[in-house]
């Protein structure tokens, strides 16, 4: 069997070396400290959970939805006037099973072969993904620390941008836990205005900004409207992962291309998980708000506790993650992450699985209470791995 050479386009997996060491560990009996993955560790609220229960004991609720629901859309329409004081209307809002799958299909709607999109880096894999599943030539614009990982237009040639269909922005930053400003928005839009430059903002994480700064959306930005759309999602806020549900918001000729897409390959959100996200876009919201202030508390115990015991690691401003430079005695971040595994029992993600720029860091989740980040700490402290002691090789 010669499969297709769009399989080409993608690496190798990276995760199997470390899933392998995890195992192999566990079967030791070994005490593993896993902040690798960005799943949250929250109790679904119960409102939401109920309300998908009681749809699932309706025998009509198991037939194909077909479309988003008028009640599932209103719902939408209602929060981001709530909460994000944006006006839209119903034909600027189309569901999808999760930002994940929503960015992986975007660039088949909106790019022919050979295309060039802007894409950050350090950038959360499926942006990437997305575009060599469409054909798109990636043109990556870099999120350092020089800048405060945060995107600089300036830096973009004027030939790559007028040549760009769309360029992703994902702010609060995964990996790094960055945040945007006014200006930078601003400045997004002015460049977006200028090309003719179709703006896809992942709004994952704007209910977890820390040291009272506020979270809201791409598209409440002056003039974004014209040229923006974003996926929002309920799977961090609300604690909805494995539900699947977050939508396309913006533009109504891009919801409506995307919508036209998606008709080829779905039948619609399962009505119950429809009924699920009208509770929780329509339900309290208060634990939302606790849910940031415990996230803040993690942050606070990973970063204050790892400067205590010599690594320089710069408080995340908002998203679960906190992006760490790795020690300058280690080649490479997977080599530290095998070291950070085998001698402290502490399980990170590799800078190097979020695109050029993603090497020499790591990324931690901060999916573990306080207390137990703190045992993390001590275990990295207690292991020598920060000097490459017995590290350096694995």
């Amino acid at each position: 069997m010669q499969f297709s050479k769009r399989l080409d386009r993608f690496g190798e997996e990276i995760f199997a070396a470390l899933d392998d060491q995890r195992i192999a560990l566990e079967k030791e009996g070994r005490t593993l400290y896993n902040l690798s993955v960005g799943a949250p560790d929250f109790e679904t609220p119960e409102h939401i959970r109920r309300a998908l229960s009681e749809a699932a004991m309706d025998p009509a609720n198991w037939k194909y939805a077909l479309h988003d629901s008028d009640e599932l859309l209103d719902a939408v329409v209602a929060y981001y006037k709530r909460r994000y004081g944006v006006e839209i209307t119903r034909d600027m809002v189309c569901s999808c099973y999760g930002t994940q799958e929503g960015m992986g299909h975007i660039g088949m709607v909106l790019c022919d072969e050979g295309d060039t999109v802007l894409l950050p880096t350090p950038c959360y894999p499926v942006f990437i993904a997305g575009a060599k599943m469409a054909g798109a030539e990636p043109y990556y614009y870099p999120m350092t620390a020089e800048t405060n990982f945060l995107p600089d237009v300036s830096t973009i040639p004027e030939d790559v941008a007028k040549r760009a269909k769309y360029m992703v922005v994902s702010l609060p930053a995964n990996p790094m836990g960055s945040i945007g400003t006014p200006e930078v928005y601003a400045e997004i839009v002015e460049f977006a205005k200028k090309y003719d430059i179709l703006i896809l903002h992942d709004n994952a994480y704007s209910d977890i900004i820390f040291d009272g700064n506020h979270g809201g959306s791409f598209l409440a930005v002056p003039g974004a409207m014209d040229v923006g759309t974003e996926f929002f999602s309920l799977s961090k806020s609300f604690d909805v992962t494995g539900a699947r549900i977050s939508f396309l918001v913006g533009r109504p000729d891009v919801v409506a291309a995307f919508r036209k897409l998606r008709g080829q390959i779905d039948f619609g959100m399962f009505l119950p998980i429809q009924k699920a996200a009208i509770a929780a876009l329509t339900g309290p919201t208060d634990m939302v708000e606790e849910q940031c202030g415990k996230y803040q508390e993690r942050r606070d115990a990973l970063c204050s506790g790892l400067r205590d015991i010599g690594w320089n690691v710069a408080d995340s401003k908002g998203s679960m993650f906190v992006w760490a430079p790795i020690p300058e005695s280690y080649p490479d971040s997977m080599t530290f992450c095998r070291a950070l595994m085998d001698r402290a029992g502490v399980i990170v993600t590799p800078g190097v699985s979020f695109g050029p720029l993603g090497e020499g860091y790591v990324r931690f989740a901060l999916v573990l209470p306080p207390e137990k980040i703190r045992k993390a700490v001590s275990a990295i402290s207690q292991s020598g791995v920060l000097n490459g002691e017995d590290g350096a090789n694995g």
